[in-house]
């Protein structure tokens, strides 16, 4: 991505910061950058943000852990896309607490908004396994990309089926890219990173912990239409995945197992709780058809997202419809100040109204 790595890792490295603070921080002061050039008072203007996390931003100092996680990603050639970007995913952007940016092994693809979770149990049994892999090869050879959390089990099968369909898939993981968990799925990583991609909003090191595979969780959910759960225990993590995925406004989808299976025990309970009962992959494309109609670029859905904007930002819109136009034009013919502009095509990318092309020009996103 055309801007510097090195400020977006060190706001990152702050004490305290979480996502939601990180992004209102950009989205105020356009970039990490000019974050550690504002003023105390102007940073405590920044809806969330806490007096420690000022501080923190203001006495930062930790230019040598940037530069050892800068080497690391070139070594293991991760690459970090952040939320402005335009290959960051579209469904993500729409959850209470997107990653400000995620390490990425492999390559994010505009065709994976259209995505499915396929998750379970750590201790499946054949008959899990086999139906995950059913399941998510007949989605992957219909173009949907298969979303997992590359754990022993549920995830893997559905990995590798999308992977033996030739189809594309992501792993999710709850450590940071460079570290192999679980061991025996080190060449599965690999060759999940060639044919889709492995990402983490954790940074390179960082060991698997209990408390990293909800927030992991959210992310699976966030990336996929919709979540299919295989084989569940009553206190599985799957269930926090569909739990999540609900909160998110995303469909949840259960495969039955037997009554006297312990495994099952979960998928039954969220059957019980309205989720959609599934036997293959059909029932699962019938219920998405329509999201799967490229809503994104209706239309309609244009039309939502314009209501949103404001005073400021039809300004900049109506300048845009000339075509491709550099940001110190924008400012001369909107006669609005430099940093509103920055902040306001920010929120515009973000909505996914504009794209940037190099060289600080924005275009409008096409209208279908």
């Amino acid at each position: 991505m055309e801007r510097r790595i090195d400020d977006w890792l060190a706001l990152s490295f702050v004490d305290g910061l979480g996502s939601v603070t990180y992004c209102n921080l950009i989205r105020k002061f356009g970039n990490p950058g000019s974050i550690f050039k504002a003023s105390f008072h102007d940073l405590e203007a920044v809806e969330g943000i806490r007096p420690h996390v000022i501080e923190g931003i203001k006495a930062f100092n930790r230019a040598d852990r940037v530069e050892r996680e800068l080497e690391r990603m070139r070594e293991h050639h991760v690459s970090l896309v952040a939320f402005v970007d335009e290959n960051y995913p579209a469904q993500l952007l729409h959850i209470y607490d997107p990653p400000p940016f995620l390490y990425v092994k492999g390559e994010l693809q505009q065709g994976d908004r259209l995505a499915i979770a396929v998750v379970g149990s750590r201790f499946a049994s054949h008959y899990g396994k086999v139906t995950a892999e059913k399941i998510s090869q007949d989605l992957a050879l219909e173009g949907i990309t298969i979303v997992s959390g590359m754990a022993r089990g549920i995830d893997s099968s559905a990995h590798k089926a999308a992977l033996a369909a030739g189809g594309r898939t992501i792993a999710v993981l709850g450590c940071g890219i460079d570290v192999n968990y679980p061991a025996e799925n080190t060449r599965l990583k690999e060759e999940i990173a060639s044919h889709g991609a492995v990402i983490s909003e954790f940074p390179l090191s960082t060991p698997p912990a209990s408390s990293h595979f909800p927030m992991r969780n959210r992310i699976i959910s966030g990336l996929s239409l919709g979540v299919v759960v295989v084989e569940a225990s009553h206190r599985s993590g799957s269930l926090i995945t569909a739990r999540l995925a609900l909160e998110q406004g995303r469909d949840v989808f259960a495969v039955p197992g037997s009554i006297d299976s312990l495994r099952s025990r979960g998928t039954h309970r969220l059957i019980k709780d309205g989720a959609k009962l599934v036997e293959d992959a059909r029932d699962i494309l019938t219920e998405l058809l329509p999201q799967m109609k490229d809503r994104s670029q209706s239309v309609a859905a244009h039309q939502e997202r314009k209501e949103l904007v404001n005073e400021e930002a039809r300004s900049i819109l109506d300048v845009l419809e000339q075509g491709q136009v550099q940001i110190d034009r924008i400012i001369t013919q909107t006669g609005l100040p430099s940093s509103q502009v920055s902040s306001t095509l920010l929120d515009l990318e973000f909505k996914g109204i504009i794209r940037q092309l190099p060289g600080k020009v924005f275009v409008k996103k096409q209208e279908h």
